[in-house]
């Protein structure tokens, strides 16, 4: 529910904001028909997607009968039916989500639980103990990875189609960009070979639910284990895993989620486009999610991580370079640095040379020195 809003306002666009008006309509109607005719609403943060969110609050403030819930807009084609089908899922594995009050699916509305204002993000930026919020985010991860019935759920996997057509973002926007020219047909094929390879020589790994966006932004402190930074906020602190970590950390944005690699998710939560993380606590939480996993074995899901977070930072390149160019929405080019960096820290892997020496030839070497500026 975190990041920036286009930059124009549909509503004063002539047939754009007719598609806004009935949009409007429709959703005024789904709250009135919900009970929810007379709701205040205020606008939160958008995400780098179409969807749209509202704070509804209903009643007197500060009275008896004060109700607030939060409104996802999601316009057709979004992922409603996903979202609904990842949280039920969710929520049978015992983690804290935001319950779905209503929906309706063919127009792309949700009435959610409202969970609050408290993302890590924001706790944070106030000083909260970082190492205490990222530990309850790993005990999240691994509580759901060590549910029986983890991937009990009809998702496709996350296989070389998937994977070669995020990485490919790349190659659509950000090097044409920063050349000013295409990639070409043959190097193109060259990138996918790399890609395919690259995936292929990944020693085996159990799969598991991959929500693929899991990173401070989408993650909330609930409850009352607010952390107390003594080493084990939230958690059993035995190092099993099977502590109720997830009771603590609630969990937003995971529509997308997929069956993949158990390295992915802890990637994306530390080599976090939008945030600089210190080696000591990127080191002390890839150990606690070993410690709390002992059947993974660790060279493997250090060269899944390797693959994995590069592959996720070519996609983040692109994508941010779509969303300045063909969306308007430029405030996501104040991360793209970090991702690059991020992406030439990973290609030091001599494992991952293949996909260095494919991006230098084509960029002129700017991927070959991970303390260049971006």
């Amino acid at each position: 529910m975190n990041g920036a809003a286009a930059d124009a306002d549909p509503a004063n666009a002539g047939g754009a904001g007719d598609r806004a008006g009935d949009r409007s309509r429709a959703q005024r109607a789904f709250l009135a028909t919900h009970g929810w005719a007379r709701a205040r609403l205020t606008p939160l943060a958008q995400d780098a997607s179409a969807r749209r969110y509202w704070r509804l609050s209903a009643g007197r403030t500060g009275g008896a009968g004060k109700r607030r819930a939060v409104l996802m807009d999601a316009p057709p084609p979004g992922r409603v039916d996903s979202f609904i089908t990842v949280t039920r899922h969710l929520q049978r594995l015992g983690a804290r989500v935001p319950a779905i009050a209503a929906a309706d699916r063919a127009r792309g509305f949700l009435l959610l639980e409202d969970l609050g204002d408290r993302t890590f993000a924001r706790l944070l930026a106030e000083g909260f103990d970082e190492f205490a919020l990222y530990r309850l985010a790993v005990d999240a991860l691994t509580a759901i990875r060590r549910h029986p019935r983890a991937t009990a759920i009809d998702l496709p996997e996350y296989d070389l189609q998937r994977a070669l057509a995020e990485a490919n973002l790349l190659l659509d926007w950000y090097l044409p960009s920063r050349l000013q020219r295409p990639v070409t047909a043959p190097a193109r094929a060259e990138f996918a070979r790399i890609i395919e390879e690259l995936l292929a020589d990944l020693p085996p790994l159990p799969p598991t639910l991959v929500l693929r966006d899991f990173h401070i932004d989408n993650l909330m402190l609930c409850g009352e284990g607010d952390g107390d930074g003594d080493g084990d906020a939230g958690y059993a602190g035995d190092g099993d895993g099977d502590g109720d970590a997830v009771g603590e950390c609630a969990l937003l944005d995971y529509q997308d989620a997929l069956i993949g690699s158990p390295a992915y998710d802890l990637a994306s939560l530390l080599e976090d486009a939008r945030r600089d993380i210190s080696p000591a606590l990127a080191r002390a939480m890839n150990d606690r999610y070993l410690a709390q996993n002992p059947d993974l074995d660790a060279a493997a899901l250090r060269r899944h991580a390797a693959f994995w977070a590069a592959q996720r930072h070519c996609k983040v390149a692109g994508i941010f370079t779509r969303l300045h160019l063909r969306d308007g929405k430029n405030a996501y080019l104040r991360h793209l640095p970090r991702v690059l960096n991020l992406l030439r820290h990973r290609l030091r892997d001599p494992d991952l040379s293949p996909l260095r020496d494919w991006l230098n030839a084509q960029a002129g070497a700017e991927f070959g020195d991970p303390t260049m500026p971006a």
